[in-house]
């Protein structure tokens, strides 16, 4: 059976030609001129149909687009000719989104490789602002480009600045500060006691005041956004030393002598200064509140040593309890309760 000779339009990929075939179906008119398909490409009408004269033919080639959305990779077909068809054939939304190729990129027959960032809303504290903004860069250092923050070398940045950007991250940048301070210190003096038979047992001696020393301290003061957040010692240099102070402490036994004067303790009548104490001064026998007067039953100076206080100490609040006690009754023998205010509460 004779094929006439057909005049025939086949369009490939929108390219159209007229061939002059003598085959009887669409197959028979791609082989002649040698276009070969595959299981991607798109034929119209389908290779077994058959050809008439004035008959178009489009062949469309498949593509191979391998798409990654926010790090997510997916592989699709596709019969478009340029990467924006190809992203609206397939359903891929991408507006406002960040493209590695561009839009009108010619998609060829060896396929194409692309990454797609969507565009997410993040917060960023920095600088004592915190803002929420949405963002098209894969990374949190692209992020903070975006809003013009750049980073010092020691800044802290929270999560780091290669994490990938997930929609409602938060984002912390941390200013952080290193600065060396000096200061000039105090150096605590130490106390050596000496024992001393001359004095009661509780009975107490300044020989030499301690005195504290003084030094330079050179620190590296790391603040992160403005706080204090730690300390180092790089040097520190003594200015002047410390005094050690000595103190005499007595080891001579208590008299329990019950009354009279002269050196020995005198414990008479002890219970009713505790209740006076207890009125004068809360029964704190070592206070000195500098009102002038001392010790748990607040003696003037001049009064203490007027009844041989200084038998004890220079002041009262510098004797023990029973100390006091032993002046107060010496007192007593002269005065009565008169000198004390507190005398009701005997």
């Amino acid at each position: 059976m004779a094929h006439y000779d057909k005049a025939v339009q086949v369009s490939v990929d929108g390219k159209p030609a007229t061939v002059h075939v003598f085959g009887s179906t669409v197959s028979d008119v791609l082989d002649k001129q040698d276009i070969s398909v595959g299981a991607h490409d798109v034929v119209v009408p389908s290779l077994g149909s058959a050809v008439s004269d004035g008959d178009h033919i489009s062949v469309r080639y498949g593509r191979k687009l391998t798409v990654t959305v926010d790090g997510v990779t997916k592989e699709y077909w596709t019969t478009a000719t340029t990467v924006d068809s190809a992203l609206k054939d397939l359903g891929i939304r991408a507006d406002g989104a960040v493209l590695s190729a561009s839009r009108s990129q010619p998609l060829g027959r060896g396929g194409l490789a692309m990454s797609v960032t969507m565009p997410k809303g993040v917060t960023v504290t920095a600088d004592g602002r915190t803002r929420t903004v949405t963002s098209v860069s894969p990374q949190v250092s692209g992020v903070l480009a975006e809003l013009g923050l750049t980073r010092g070398a020691r800044d802290i940045v929270a999560p780091g600045l290669t994490t990938p950007v997930t929609s409602g991250m938060k984002i912390v940048l941390k200013r952080v500060a290193v600065k060396k301070e000096t200061a000039t210190e105090s150096i605590a003096y130490t106390t050596t006691k000496q024992k001393d038979s001359s004095l009661s047992v509780g009975q107490t001696k300044v020989v030499t005041p301690g005195k504290a020393g003084k030094k330079s301290v050179v620190r590296e003061v790391t603040y992160v956004d403005g706080k204090r957040s730690k300390s180092t010692i790089l040097s520190s240099t003594t200015l002047s030393k410390p005094t050690t102070a000595v103190v005499r402490v007595g080891t001579k036994p208590l008299s329990t002598s019950s009354g009279g004067s002269g050196g020995g303790i005198n414990l008479a009548r002890a219970a009713m200064w505790d209740r006076i104490a207890e009125c004068e001064s809360s029964g704190n026998w070592s206070i000195n509140t500098g009102n002038g007067y001392y010790g748990g039953l607040q003696f003037a100076t001049s009064s203490w040593l007027a009844n041989g206080g200084d038998d004890f100490a220079p002041r009262a609040d510098l004797a023990s309890r029973a100390e006091q006690i032993t002046i107060a009754n010496r007192y007593y023998e002269k005065a009565g309760l008169s000198p004390w205010g507190c005398a009701h509460a005997a």
